[in-house]
């Protein structure tokens, strides 16, 4: 997840990461994972990973522990998804705003990390997720991460997502 990403960039400062480094990142418990998470990540990750056939051993071995966590209708069951670059976009920053909850972040701390500028204005020195952000804006003429993040942050606040 981006909060995950923005906190392991702030112990590392070079190209290798030792194990003592590791220990200090925000990994959460195994019990922090009630059915109902699992329920809203599972399904989430599965679609963003189970792309290609020959992932169908992982997709087997995820559907015999919970066969409700692939949501499609029968006749798509069992088939790799499709690849949408526009859904992926939205699972993924459903899944940020999701682990930015399980962090404790508020939602200003979300948006710093997303783009420090937001938070702290344009004479802040540096930017978290820089090469994302210009890329973006070329692409689509906006930060649609930042935007689809604090979107989901917002209906998980509202309890929208489910």
């Amino acid at each position: 997840s981006l909060p995950f990403d923005y906190v392991a960039r702030q112990k590392v400062g070079r190209l290798n990461i030792n194990f003592f480094i590791v220990k200090q990142l925000p990994v959460l418990m195994p019990y922090v994972y009630s059915d109902e998470l699992l329920n809203f990540i599972v399904p989430r990750v599965l679609e963003l990973t189970y792309t290609a056939k020959d992932l169908v051993h992982l997709y087997k071995d995820i559907i015999e522990e919970n066969s409700a966590w692939d949501i499609r209708t029968s006749a798509d069951r069992g088939h790799p998804w499709r690849w949408d670059e526009k859904r992926r976009a939205v699972l993924r920053a459903q899944l940020d705003a999701l682990y930015a909850r399980l962090y404790g972040l508020s939602r200003e701390e979300l948006s710093f990390i997303l783009d420090p500028i937001d938070v702290m204005g344009n004479e802040y020195p540096s930017e978290t997720f820089r090469v994302l952000k210009e890329k973006e804006f070329r692409l689509f003429g906006e930060y649609r991460t930042r935007r689809l993040v604090l979107e989901a942050w917002d209906k998980l606040e509202q309890g929208e997502l489910k």
